[in-house]
């Protein structure tokens, strides 16, 4: 599992890390440069320390004779070429005969030579490298010292930061783990760090959401459950008239009456199902490139012998293929749905057109019929579950334009209910936003 506190401390003390590397090279080449330039003006000035008059033949001190043994060896040459003194007899370092600053190379180390011209004589410094580089090393190490030093505080003061800078986060997963499953209040958002409130308002809303889709379920069970009651009831009460039945002719209405009660009750269950499947917080389908005018096409196609049956005329007028982004199933049930409710509602002799066509830069569906229409008070009720528009004379589930009207939510569309040609029936408009 991946953990912010471990990605956070893991990255800061890597970063920490090579931060103190790169410090230190650093710090360790200014110390040499330091040291470098240090040492040359030491080697200079010793060897200008020397009076310009001529030189005799120096006795060589004794080992004790001189504190900087090891460190600076001086020789000393006449005009003749001939050496006048040397500073540590029987180990005698690397010449040059470049006058000025140079560095010659021994199988013993590296020798940094001074020359000047001192009278007649030639007055050679020389110093080990090696000298230099443990000066570089202590002043470096001086240096960081009192960092390394503080290394151990700082990666305790890491440790700490980190644990408060997160703490926010515990006390939101605390206040969500702590929730029973009907809790679904917003979280509290006062005293949180700005990185963190829009985690808490995204939780915020999704609780907000989720409230609305379990009541929603809650009131569709509900009235899923009052509505099943009716058909249920009269088909146990067709089952007992059956049952009672004495006579072939009665047994049979009695069937009839059983059958039609059956198919009404598995059309109600159809569709309820179906209003299920297309809430918009339960469909999971995603969209896809749907052609309207090949939906319309089809679902006239099978609701064309029902439309015949009826002795209705059902056409379509189409226009240009409309392309548009969504769910073809869902689609295709929400014109169903609008069809079949004009076929139902239209009487014999009557007409219903489905069209499509671009609107304003929308797509548009539209369904018109021939039928007694909807007064303009109940066209917003009608979308309700389960409410019928029983002035039509026509029984049917209430659930075709709760349906048509969670299809058009998913979808972002809206759905228009208004007056037909010359005032009469019904048309239903379905608007989808431009794309």
């Amino acid at each position: 599992m991946i953990s912010i506190r471990r990605q956070l401390l893991l990255w800061l003390f890597i970063g920490f890390s090579l931060s103190t590397v790169v410090a230190a090279f650093a710090v360790y080449a200014r110390a040499r440069e330091e040291a470098r330039e240090l040492f040359d003006y030491q080697l200079q000035q010793m060897a200008a320390a020397f009076p310009h008059e001529g030189f005799g033949p120096v006795t060589p001190p004794s080992p004790d004779e001189s504190s900087m043994g090891d460190v600076v060896v001086v020789q000393i040459w006449g005009e003749n070429g001939a050496q006048l003194y040397l500073s540590r007899p029987g180990s005698p370092p690397p010449q040059s005969m470049d006058i000025g600053f140079s560095t010659v190379t021994t199988p013993d180390g590296g020798w940094r030579i001074f020359s000047a011209l001192v009278g007649n004589s030639v007055v050679q410094v020389s110093q080990p490298m090696s000298v230099r580089e443990e000066l570089a090393a202590s002043m470096a190490l001086r240096t960081m010292l009192p960092l390394l030093i503080t290394l151990p505080l700082l990666i305790v003061l890491i440790w700490i930061t980190v644990g408060r800078g997160l703490k926010p986060l515990n006390e939101v997963a605390s206040a969500v783990g702590r929730r029973s499953a009907d809790a679904l209040q917003p979280l509290p958002d006062d005293r949180l760090p700005g990185e963190v409130k829009p985690l808490v308002a995204a939780l915020n809303d999704l609780l907000l959401r989720l409230g609305r889709a379990l009541s929603s379920q809650r009131s569709f069970i509900a009235d899923a459950a009052h509505e099943l009651r009716t058909p249920l009831t009269a088909v146990k009460l067709q089952i007992q008239l059956a049952e009672r039945a004495v006579t072939d002719a009665e047994r049979a209405s009695a069937f009839a009456q059983l059958k039609g009660g059956t198919e009404r009750a598995i059309h109600l269950v159809a569709q309820l199902l179906t209003l299920a499947r297309n809430e918009p917080e339960a469909a999971g389908r995603p969209f896809t490139p749907v052609n309207l005018t090949d939906v319309a096409r089809q679902v006239v196609a099978e609701q064309a012998s029902i439309a015949e049956a009826r002795n209705l005329q059902l056409g379509l007028s189409s226009a240009a293929p409309i392309p548009i982004m969504g769910d073809p199933e869902a689609l295709r049930t929400m014109l169903s749905n609008l069809v079949i409710n004009a076929i139902h509602y239209t009487p014999s002799g009557g007409a219903v057109d489905v069209e499509t066509k671009t609107q304003d830069g929308q797509a548009c569906l539209v369904v018109t019929d021939t039928g007694p229409g909807i007064p303009a008070a109940e066209r917003q009720r009608v979308f309700d579950r389960f409410y019928r528009y029983e002035a039509a004379g026509v029984t049917g589930s209430g659930l075709g334009l709760a349906i048509v009207r969670k299809v058009a939510e998913r979808h972002r569309a809206s759905v228009e209910l208004g007056a037909g040609p010359d005032g009469r029936g019904l048309k239903a408009t379905v608007r989808f936003p431009k794309q």
